[in-house]
């Protein structure tokens, strides 16, 4: 009987810049984050343009995509490769959780009675890791992904020394490929180790077959992209972009 509407709580709308993190609140519109996340992660300023339409980026918030669970909620799987956090507010109580540890199940998390999304914490690390996401949908705008993709790679020299594979739309929520991540650390990357990591990518995830994709096809694009990441990452092909309505590169 009771809605309570929480837009327009300026404590929830506030992104603000640390030394180490960058922290959106739970009721900043898709408008407001994309910048701030598209200066230090261009990548996700180009994920966050296909959410929706314009009017939805004006309402919608990267807190409510993370509430919702969704196993193919857009902005997730980005946040979870770069290592996220959320912090839940029960009154004057907080705890953070790693995005990791929030998804329980499908459309369950680890939000306990009484408690709410207070804002998203997003570690900087500048030129330390190598960061990309990309989303495959039949079309470009306004269309929920079939499988949307993240990674997060630190080298040292040419070892692997971490990384984070992140998929949604590959399981009943969105996930770590965490066997894949075990095939790649520790070993050279080259296009070798990233096969073996393609390969693990089997024992990470047992898709269903829906109306946007089969389970079959979400595998085949899981790898390639996985694949698209090195190849771009070494420079043997160039990353590409689509053009925007202006006609100029994104």
């Amino acid at each position: 009987d009771t809605l309570i509407y929480l837009g327009d709580i300026p404590e929830l709308e506030q992104i603000t810049t640390t030394p180490t993190h960058l922290e959106i609140g739970a009721a900043a519109t898709y408008r407001d984050a994309s910048a701030v996340l598209a200066s230090h992660y261009p990548d996700c300023g180009e994920l966050l343009r296909r959410v929706g339409a314009v009017q939805i980026r004006n309402m919608g918030t990267v807190g409510g995509n993370i509430a919702t669970a969704s196993p193919i909620g857009d902005s997730i799987p980005p946040l979870m490769a770069l290592g996220a956090s959320v912090v839940l507010r029960h009154g004057d109580q907080t705890r953070e959780v790693n995005l990791d540890d929030f998804f329980l199940a499908y459309r369950r998390t680890a939000i306990a009675a009484g408690e709410f999304i207070e804002k998203i914490r997003i570690p900087i690390y500048g030129h330390q890791r190598l960061f990309s996401a990309y989303k495959v949908s039949k079309r470009f705008d306004q269309d929920i992904s079939s499988v949307c993709a993240a990674y997060s790679l630190q080298l040292d020299g040419r070892q692997v020394k971490d990384v984070r594979i992140c998929y949604g739309g590959m399981a009943a929520t969105p996930k770590r490929a965490t066997e894949s991540e075990r095939a790649l650390i520790g070993t050279d990357w080259t296009r070798d180790s990233v096969n073996s990591a393609c390969s693990a990518l089997e024992r990470d995830f047992t898709p269903i077959a829906d109306f946007r994709a089969s389970s079959v096809y979400r595998h085949l694009v899981a790898r390639n992209l996985l694949l698209k990441f090195y190849l771009e990452s070494t420079g043997e092909v160039r990353q590409t972009r689509v053009l925007n309505y202006s006609g100029d590169a994104a």
